[in-house]
């Protein structure tokens, strides 16, 4: 995969992204039955950013892997 430096994320990888995190922060809602805390919602977003800059711009793969990590979130 090739990496991305986030000064070169293009608008449609900024959407995806802003999706992802709209849609792992709906699925922790409906999981834990409450709002996800904000230091969840801050290491889901910051796991986003680093799978994207790793290369990872897959939407579903960037889903699961912020679902992941916002599991797994100390709240």
């Amino acid at each position: 995969m090739t990496k991305i430096l986030p000064i070169d994320f293009q608008p449609a990888l900024i959407s995806t992204m802003r999706f992802v995190l709209e849609a792992a922060t709906a699925h922790i809602d409906n999981s834990s039955g409450k709002p996800a805390a904000p230091a969840t919602k801050v290491r889901i977003a910051s796991c986003i950013l680093k799978n994207a800059a790793e290369g990872v711009i897959d939407a579903d793969t960037l889903r699961c892997v912020a679902i992941e990590e916002g599991l797994c979130a100390a709240d």
